[in-house]
């Protein structure tokens, strides 16, 4: 079985190469909109705003994030028991004991975010907290805190922001293309056609590059959880609970939906085969059938 760290290093290559593609699309993208608009001064932006978002994902999108979910930071006094089962948990898991937030929504949920295990953040949502009991919230942030110590949350959360800006840089391409730009220059047509498609294209890479960051992490973590409370059935009577629900939270965000343990748009979002085929998130029911499964 793998280990807690096992896939860290993996994880860290991850985000490069997430950030290299980035790099890559946005100067790529600007480069077309030059040629177009006969203006390089739309490229030297283009190179100029994706490292610039680049270092701001690094640095930055965890605080993206939490505004997006509208998580606020919770002290000890506000919930000692969640603080406690957190700490404890930390202590077990060799991990410096993440900031706790917390998100004002009935859907039950939660997420791990930062860019390292000394600046992680756990969110959890009201909802959770009240329909899960100690043995069931100790399991769902045993599994955030394996995310934590994969290194999963870093390449998750700078998805988040530069998959957001690939989608908008590929619209104004579309836009542009569409509504303007040079119309007298020999091969312009060919310009205008490849701007067209890799308008068209961006939004699905973007989503493919939310894919790319495995739906095994889930798994990983749920067994690297239990191996942390020794107790399968503690997160497996969670996810069940969770699954249960089915309603979809308030701040539900294509951008940020990876993140969390259990889908935010809810059960029905994931019924189609089209939405399952596109889910970041592994069948709840098969999640539960293999936690189970560990306890035999």
């Amino acid at each position: 079985m793998s280990t807690f760290y096992t896939h860290q290093h993996k994880n860290k290559a991850k985000t490069w190469l997430l950030m290299i593609i980035f790099l890559g699309t946005v100067i790529g993208l600007g480069w077309v909109l030059s040629y177009q608009f006969n203006s390089p001064i739309i490229l030297y932006f283009a190179v100029f705003i994706s490292i610039f978002m680049n270092i701001w994902a690094y640095w930055f999108s965890d605080k993206t994030v939490l505004n997006m979910t509208n998580a606020k930071e919770v002290s000890y006094k506000e919930a000692p028991k969640l603080h406690r089962i957190v700490e404890n948990l930390s202590i077990t898991a060799g991990l410096p004991k993440p900031k706790i937030f917390l998100i004002k929504d009935n859907a039950p949920n939660a997420f791990a975010t930062g860019r390292n295990k000394e600046h992680a953040i756990v969110a959890v949502t009201t909802g959770l907290l009240k329909i899960l009991d100690k043995v069931e919230l100790e399991g769902v942030i045993a599994h955030e805190l394996s995310h934590i110590g994969n290194n999963d949350m870093l390449v998750s959360t700078v998805a988040v922001v530069l998959v957001g800006i690939i989608t908008m840089i590929s619209d104004f391409l579309l836009r542009g293309s569409m509504f303007g730009g040079r119309s007298n220059r020999k091969g312009n047509g060919v310009i205008l056609i490849i701007g067209l498609i890799l308008a068209l294209l961006m939004p699905l890479i973007a989503s493919l590059l939310r894919l790319a960051i495995s739906r095994k992490r889930e798994f990983l973590a749920d067994a690297t959880g239990v191996m942390l409370t020794r107790y399968p059935e503690g997160l497996a009577s969670a996810l069940e609970k969770i699954h249960s629900y089915g309603s979809k939270m308030r701040s539900a965000n294509h951008a940020t939906a990876h993140l969390f343990i259990a889908n935010p748009f809810g059960v029905k979002r994931a019924t189609t085969y089209v939405n399952r085929l596109f889910s970041t998130h592994p069948d709840p029911e098969l999640r539960i059938k293999l936690l189970r499964e560990m306890d035999k």
